[in-house]
């Protein structure tokens, strides 16, 4: 096989691994320019039958299932007792259990692999199908029992004269004390060992450090859940049974820290009613500007909660009483759930067990709808779900990379830490998952990974080397663990006559997406001079349109071009709003034509409908729209005709798909007469080639 016929075979076989539904081959492809070998491994497809399941009245899903079988190893190389296996009815019972499984691709073996991840040993016969189901026993077991708490154990047999159709085991309980699971059974043309591997992110360091906040964050009590808003300057986190939490009992409650010019974290303090009650309190989640927290439950009149989401406001006087959030058919079948909202604060992840979900709490995706509810959470998937809890979500600031936590995936502790990427826009579609490896995750629970837009680090909660029960540590991302490189866009609105702030909504709108129908690439954040700037997180390699909207006032919209970028950046922009009135002049800064071309294009369309917005709400409104070039060359009466046509352009754009009358614009090309700017370098003649709008009559 040469790399080109290595490389085809990859594209053909690459899948995404999950134990349910749908199973297909796993190839493992190992490459070299000097010589290429590939290992084999074909995972079972399919139950074919089974004496018998184990149910459990707390488990209603797919826990011990035979279905478990399937797919690649969920729990080895580590051991132990997991619902992501198939396990008899019974435990010790005397007499025999069995389970037989197909295979969609058959071919001659040389080897068995049978994941035995909990009590080991009660197999004892394997029996291998042709094509016409007739049975071939290819293995006895007399006498091996290890004293191993699980193994991946490989039969290796003389090569079969028949194509493998299909594989039976065969155990006998009583010979192993306790539930025997079986977590994967697989058959492989190579008589070389399997040996089971954790699928760990790429080019991982060496060392790690995990940084633990110190004193102004951490106590001798429990710090969890840490919630770090994007700008990576405010930490939101939930403490428990410390002396400064509210009611008799000390339950949870919300704490917030700042951090110093120093870098160190300022001391935290308790951030009292209405946030935090007598009952458990935490944030969940917080909004791309930092002004709204999502709290845990919905609060009550009389203090009580009751199972479900709310948000509260930061306002002039401090944080304003919760408010229900209203998912539709919201519901949870756990003791605990998590929330994560996108930066664009219209798409929200939420951990929690639904009739639908594979086993304990899986990942469900919700929408925001236009009247301000979120829809019907939708399961995310069997690329990230299995019959263990998933929790602890976070979407990072790419909008791209979540981070959660689960034991259903080979890994080190009770639970890891993976992080996996979206692969389309309908957020069911993602990566296989990648375990962030054992410098970050440990032998115990691990969980709650939160990371500031600038992908630098990440905070997490952890027990190792706190100062008593668990802690708030950070970490140092390394590369293939980050998310994708974000921008942060913030500053303040000003009334353009007198320079001082003014409340307004701010606008951010994608230009790329030439029908610029994608609601989810507008994104409206409000600005208030009391409680601080706008703040939006958004992705790079795009084109957006920034502007501001208030009654009475129209903007001068600003162009902010990502497309060329590629790391983190953080920019400041204030958005100037002008009072409507006669004589008032703006520079349409989000129109776009091509070069010595008159034609608009399409990332025009969201500037030129809030010019016809803002004449239909003034129906007497006549104006003039003015169109110049830069003096880069010497023909004048053809940059004033290129000037001329895009002025009409416009108008006719107006009038065709706004309804405008036309006899309320006039039109002017200027050409190169009335420069704003010096013509000495391309960026400051990109300033004289502009359209403007002036209010003639109201």
């Amino acid at each position: 096989m040469n790399v080109l016929t290595t490389l085809k075979t990859i594209k053909r076989f690459l899948f995404l691994r999950k134990k349910l539904a749908g199973f297909g081959v796993i190839f493992l492809l190992f490459f070299n320019s000097f010589n290429t070998s590939a290992q084999l491994i074909q995972w079972a497809n399919k139950v074919i039958g089974f004496s018998s399941e184990r149910t459990d009245p707390t488990n209603q899903g797919l826990e011990f299932r035979a279905v478990q079988v399937l797919g690649s190893p969920s729990k080895l190389p580590q051991t132990g007792d997991s619902k992501a296996a198939w396990s008899p009815a019974g435990a010790d019972t005397n007499g025999d259990e069995w389970i037989k499984v197909g295979f969609e691709k058959p071919m001659k073996i040389k080897q068995v692999s049978i994941g035995e991840n909990h009590n080991p040993g009660a197999i004892i016969r394997v029996f291998a199908y042709d094509s016409t189901d007739t049975e071939h026993l290819i293995h006895e077991n007399v006498n091996d029992v290890p004293k191993i708490p699980g193994r991946m154990w490989n039969i290796v047999i003389p090569q079969t004269a028949y194509s493998v159709h299909a594989i039976k085991i065969v155990l006998s309980p009583s010979r192993v004390p306790g539930y025997n699971q079986i977590d994967a059974i697989g058959m492989s043309a190579l008589s070389t060992p399997y040996e089971t591997k954790i699928n760990l992110s790429k080019n991982m360091p060496k060392e790690i450090i995990k940084e633990n906040l110190g004193k102004g964050v951490n106590s001798k009590e429990r710090e969890v859940a840490p919630i770090i808003t994007p700008d990576g300057k405010t930490l939101f986190f939930t403490r428990q049974g410390h002396n400064g939490n509210m009611g008799r009992e000390k339950k949870q409650d919300v704490w917030i820290s700042k951090m110093q010019s120093d870098g160190t974290w300022g001391e935290a303090e308790n951030v009292q009613t209405p946030i935090n009650t007598e009952e458990h309190n935490a944030v969940s989640t917080i909004s791309a500007d930092g002004k709204t927290v999502f709290l845990l439950n919905t609060y009550q009149p009389d203090g009580s909660h009751r199972p479900g989401l709310s948000k509260s406001k930061k306002t002039r006087t401090g944080w304003e009483f919760p408010k229900e959030v209203k998912i539709t058919d919201y519901y949870n079948n756990a003791s605990y759930t998590e929330f994560s909202l996108a930066p664009n604060n219209k798409v929200m992840i939420i951990a929690c067990k639904r009739n639908d979900t594979r086993g304990g709490k899986d990942l469900y995706v919700s929408f925001l709808n236009e009247n301000g509810t979120w829809s019907k959470p939708v399961n995310m998937g069997s690329n990230i779900n299995t019959v263990e809890d998933e929790g602890g979500p976070f979407v990072a600031a790419d909008s791209k990379t979540i981070y959660f936590s689960t034991a259903g995936f080979p890994g080190y502790g009770d639970n890891d830490i993976f992080l996996s990427r979206r692969l389309d826009s309908t957020w069911t579609k993602w990566s296989e998952p990648e375990n962030l490896g054992s410098l970050i995750n440990t032998a115990k629970w691990d969980g709650y990974f939160t990371i500031p837009a600038s992908g630098e680090y990440a905070y997490l909660s952890s027990e190792e080397r706190s100062m008593g029960a668990e802690d708030i540590f950070r970490i140092k991302l390394f590369p293939s663990i980050k998310p994708d490189p974000v921008a942060i866009i913030s500053g303040t609105v000003i009334n353009a006559l007198d320079k001082k702030p003014i409340a307004a909504d701010v606008l951010l709108e994608a230009l790329n997406d030439t029908t610029n129908k994608d609601k989810k690439d507008k994104i409206v954040s409000e600005f208030d001079p009391e409680t601080g700037e706008y703040k939006f997180v958004v992705p790079l390699k795009k084109n957006y349109s920034l502007s501001a909207s208030k009654k009475g006032f129209i903007a001068v919209s600003d162009n902010i071009d990502l497309t060329k970028d590629s790391r983190f950046r953080e920019i400041r922009r204030n958005i100037s709003l002008i009072p409507v009135k006669e004589g008032q002049t703006i520079i349409l800064n989000n129109l776009f034509f091509n070069q010595s071309k008159y034609d608009i294009l399409p990332p025009s369309y969201p500037e030129l409908n809030r010019i016809i917005e803002l004449m239909k709400e003034y129906p007497t409104m006549e104006v003039m729209i003015e169109g110049h070039t830069d003096g880069a060359d010497d023909n004048l009466m053809l940059n004033v005709k290129l000037s001329q046509e895009r002025a009409n352009e416009v108008k006719k754009y107006l009038v065709e798909k706004g309804g405008i009358n036309g006899s309320h614009i006039q039109t002017k090309g200027w050409g190169p007469s009335r420069p704003i700017a010096s013509n000495a370098t391309e960026e400051t003649r990109k300033k004289n080639r502009r359209v403007e709008f002036s209010i003639l009559k109201l």
